[in-house]
């Protein structure tokens, strides 16, 4: 991949037997140079919650920021309500880092947002 060009990667799990969308995975601001760094977020239809899909997605995406983008840390953070969020990253080895204030707008509203990242175990220099 050419981090100057290609800034994200983006990962679509659908149900093959209805042929729908169940959810996404984005790894963004790909950062290369003494960083090697991104920042991923995630999405999942709500019908599907609570059911693993969104684990499988994610692993996958981790999977390839590490061993195809060779990248060193992965960066998701997620609403300070948010436990499913939260018991997702968890389970998956991502630690909590903090509390970031007022970090993203959603609807009109500056929303705190808790800090996780995911240091890459198997990289070689």
């Amino acid at each position: 991949m050419d981090f100057k060009s290609d800034q994200s990667v983006h990962f679509i799990g659908t149900d093959e037997q209805q042929s729908h969308v169940i959810g996404n995975c984005s790894i963004s601001n790909i950062v290369s140079g003494v960083m090697q760094a991104c920042h991923m977020g995630y999405s999942i239809a709500e019908r599907y919650q609570g059911q693993g899909y969104m684990k499988c997605i994610v692993q996958f995406a981790v999977k390839y920021a590490f061993e195809e983008l060779r990248l060193h840390r992965i960066m998701a953070n997620h609403m300070l309500a948010n436990k499913r969020s939260e018991a997702l990253l968890q389970g998956l080895g991502f630690e909590r880092e903090g509390v970031a204030k007022s970090y993203i707008l959603i609807n009109g509203k500056w929303e705190d947002h808790v800090l996780n990242s995911l240091i890459n175990p198997d990289q070689r220099w």
